[in-house]
């Protein structure tokens, strides 16, 4: 239109009105719908979770009833039914109750260092609760000291030359345990014999001091990948994992000491300046090849700081730190043992155990057993992560799982043998945890249900 000087103005509309009840409204129903969304995710994750546990177990029980030899006994676990539950179980539930009121105050308010031994403490107090519990020697029963290590370990003291030599022609005479791994437990127990520490004490004192590292180099890896915010609210899960029913009472807690170091290492090695980088991946080259020569399975741990470096696009840390753990596992072909004739030697015997394990019911039923292993937690965890960085350590240890399950040679007992996959696939839980109250929730939810298995099925482990 035109005005009284003949300018052109032009008509612009009148700002809206915004009404405050309107846009308060709107935003309770977004934040409804929100937790509507939430609340069917995390229901159906819990379905899937025990849909899966009631497949394997259901399968297993019609196996076990058709006479098949799978010898799990309480599937989809290797255990015994308990009659009642042990008399001490009150002492792990002392320690869950006074972890779950101080860690999630301790954690956000203590200073980093602080907070990691913190965290670890509480995880150690955690696994010795449940083993003590389960009496009977709990904390060295598990290593089946006289049946499976006694004899090699006596043989790698007096002679670890010869034990590595004779290690591959002669595995189909050892216990089960040796014929499963490579040489490096009964070496390395070798090595604490020579020294005067002889005998299953001394050997739980390792496995059990070694693993619990395996919590500060989780929160160091979690912290320099999502944050240190997010280290912080993962801590109360670490330290309360179902997966400790297993951790304070098999090798396998060795295992995951070693290899939680190895991707902590390489992930920190992925991000700093190329000097310490090249410090920190041959420290994690060589911690990576005792890990293989401590369990064949461990290659997998790699899928962990691949998943790390492939998000970073930094990929020399891991070309270094595979450079070093090859040339060591190499260096001890002239000392008799090779790395792949060991594999194929284990993979022999695996046949030859007299147990019938189908591949199929065990592809679905290790999952139900890893299900019970990680907890409801991380179940609804994984339905509800959305943060790509934390993806990136879930998902390594998700993709390891894959792979070994894959395999066939994971048939039974993966609630321990993948203990050190389990431990990184639990960061999902970090979805559940955005205020200390929802913490304080969902880390009752996993002690509570770690107490009710406990209580339900003795473990041999």
């Amino acid at each position: 239109m035109s005005g009284r000087d003949g300018d052109v103005i032009e008509a612009r509309p009148a700002p809206l009105r915004t009404d405050p009840d309107s846009a308060a409204r709107a935003g309770e129903v977004r934040r409804a719908s929100g937790t509507w969304r939430v609340v069917v995710l995390a229901g159906l994750a819990l379905a899937a979770w025990g849909a899966i546990i009631a497949v394997g177990r259901v399968w297993g029980i019609h196996l076990m009833s058709d006479g098949r030899k799978i010898v799990l006994f309480t599937p989809p676990l290797l255990g015994h039914y308990r009659t009642q539950a042990p008399a001490l179980v009150w002492l792990p539930a002392l320690v869950g109750a006074l972890t779950i009121a101080v860690l999630p105050w301790a954690a956000s308010r203590l200073r980093w260092w602080q907070m990691a031994a913190a965290t670890t403490l509480a995880s150690l107090a955690w696994w010795i609760a449940l083993a003590v519990a389960d009496g009977d020697n709990g904390l060295a029963r598990g290593l089946e000291w006289e049946r499976e290590y006694e004899s090699a370990v006596r043989r790698a003291s007096v002679g670890p030359g010869d034990f590595l030599r004779t290690f591959v022609p002669n595995l189909s005479t050892e216990s089960i345990q040796i014929r499963g791994h490579p040489p490096g437990f009964p070496l390395l127990m070798g090595v604490l014999d020579r020294a005067g520490l002889r005998g299953p004490g001394w050997a739980a004192a390792l496995v059990l001091l070694v693993g619990a590292t395996s919590v500060p180099a989780l929160l160091i890896a979690v912290r320099d990948v999502v944050g240190t915010d997010a280290a912080r609210r993962l801590a109360p899960f670490v330290a309360l994992a179902p997966a400790a029913l297993w951790m304070a009472t098999s090798a396998d807690a060795l295992y995951v000491g070693v290899t939680s170091w190895v991707v902590a290492l390489l992930v920190l090695a992925t991000g700093c300046d190329r000097r310490r980088s090249i410090v920190l991946s041959c420290s994690a080259g060589l911690l990576a090849a005792t890990a293989a020569l401590l369990s064949y399975g461990m290659v997998l741990m790699a899928f962990v700081p691949l998943m790390v470096a492939w998000y970073r696009h930094s990929w020399r840390p891991l070309l270094i730190a595979g450079g070093v753990a090859v040339v060591l596992v190499v260096a001890l072909v002239p000392l008799g043992f090779w790395w792949f004739a060991g594999l194929a030697a284990t993979r022999a015997e695996y046949y030859t155990l007299d147990v019938d394990r189908p591949y199929g019911y065990f592809l679905v039923n290790n999952l139900s057993a890893w299900a019970l292993a990680l907890g409801p937690a991380v179940a609804v965890g994984f339905a509800l992560l959305r943060d790509r960085r934390a993806w990136l350590l879930a998902g390594g240890g998700v993709a390891a799982v894959v792979f070994a399950d894959l395999s066939g040679l994971s048939a039974g007992e993966v609630e321990r043998i993948w203990l050190p996959f389990t431990v990184w696939a639990a960061v999902a839980v970090l979805a559940l945890a955005p205020s200390r109250g929802e913490a304080y929730l969902w880390t009752t939810v996993q002690a509570a249900f770690t107490l009710v298995l406990f209580s339900l099925v003795g473990t041999y482990w």
